[in-house]
């Protein structure tokens, strides 16, 4: 997609959406940064009933620790993976003690270097707590990404400096949220509502569903 059509596109999305954001709940860095290690294959609804009974009762690394993974688990247990999440959450909250004072770090490498956290959350925390331009590629983005042609590649990593070098500079600090809630409720992965798309007309999915009528 060249860069004119890349301009417009966004320039829509932008006046489509607002106030793009994710809509993971939280009230510091740190409750995010457990959101989004949560919300891995797991819809945010399903994080946030879960994180509403966890925050209540512990939402830092100590409380979350003294919590116990076993505690831990009784308040994330209807989330996906949470056996897994659970030991990574509670090593995460040691290695934020001993490494960073308890608090999140903002730079890619000590985020990466934290356990359950990997380039896509690294990008969101990021973007969404420390205001970086950054994009996190999550399926959603992929999909969105590969299907209107704005950014296509065969990896998420890809994908992802394929939309580094495509957004607008004025629209790079939206972009991820821009993009993701366009994904998750219009550019949906079974049967896209195009007749719905404020992008449609520069879209360049060759197999756009009909409007119903």
């Amino acid at each position: 997609m060249n860069a004119k059509k890349c301009q417009a596109l966004f320039a829509k999305l932008a006046l489509a959406i607002p106030e793009p954001t994710t809509e993971l709940n939280y009230t510091s860095t740190f409750e995010l940064l457990i959101a989004v290690v949560l919300s891995a294959q797991a819809t945010d609804k399903s994080v946030n009933k879960a994180t509403e009974k966890l925050f209540a009762v512990a939402n830092t690394p100590e409380a979350i620790l003294a919590l116990g993974e076993d505690g831990l688990k009784n308040h994330i247990k209807t989330i996906g993976l949470y056996n897994s999440k659970a030991t990574n959450i509670i090593s995460l909250c040691r290695q934020l003690i001993a490494k960073h004072q308890g608090q999140v770090p903002e730079t890619r490498s000590e985020l990466e270097a934290l356990a359950g956290v990997g380039r896509k959350t690294a990008n969101v925390i990021l973007n969404t707590a420390f205001g970086h331009a950054t994009i996190a590629v999550d399926t959603h983005i992929f999909r969105l990404a590969n299907r209107t042609g704005l950014a296509p590649g065969k990896t998420v990593l890809a994908v992802e400096y394929a939309l580094e070098q495509a957004v607008p500079k004025r629209y790079k600090q939206d972009a991820h949220h821009l993009l993701i809630l366009h994904g998750r409720y219009v550019c949906t992965a079974r049967k896209p509502k195009c007749c719905d798309c404020v992008i449609a007309d520069l879209c360049e999915y060759e197999q756009k569903t009909p409007e119903v009528n």
